[in-house]
């Protein structure tokens, strides 16, 4: 039987893995964030929608279940949240939806998780706010 510990071999050699890589230290996900594109409304009611199952659930429903989902596992995931906020607002969720959604969760998945949720999701509330109250002004 060896004393080594497997775990700490793991961890020491993601250390020295790192070091090899000295562009490790910049890295950060919200990069990878800025690089997805938003699924545009009829792309997600084809894969995510009722496009080919007519008495379904609608990409909407879906996307505000999965925002859901994502507040009951306590909002770990920044990116998941976010991107989900976005894609909800493009399949036609309201403001008021993805809140209700969020705050629902708190009956659930405890005060905690709720407000991680809102926090991830105010943001891009803001930023969908900002976008839309300047297609307007364009098409004024």
């Amino acid at each position: 039987m060896t004393d080594k510990n497997p775990w700490e071999d793991m961890m020491r050699q993601a250390q020295e893995m790192a070091k090899a890589f000295p562009a490790m230290n910049a890295f950060s996900p919200r990069g990878f964030e800025a690089m997805m594109g938003l699924m545009p409304k009829e792309l997600m009611e084809t894969f995510f929608g009722n496009k080919y199952n007519p008495d379904g659930l609608d990409a909407r429903t879906r996307l505000l279940l999965t925002l859901a989902g994502l507040t009951m596992q306590g909002a770990q995931n920044d990116i998941a949240v976010r991107q989900t906020v976005r894609h909800a607002i493009e399949a036609g969720a309201h403001k008021q939806q993805i809140i209700e959604t969020i705050g629902q969760m708190a009956l659930f998945a405890g005060i905690p998780a709720m407000q991680r949720a809102m926090d991830l999701a105010q943001p891009v509330l803001d930023e969908m706010a900002d976008e839309a109250s300047k297609d307007k002004e364009g098409d004024a």
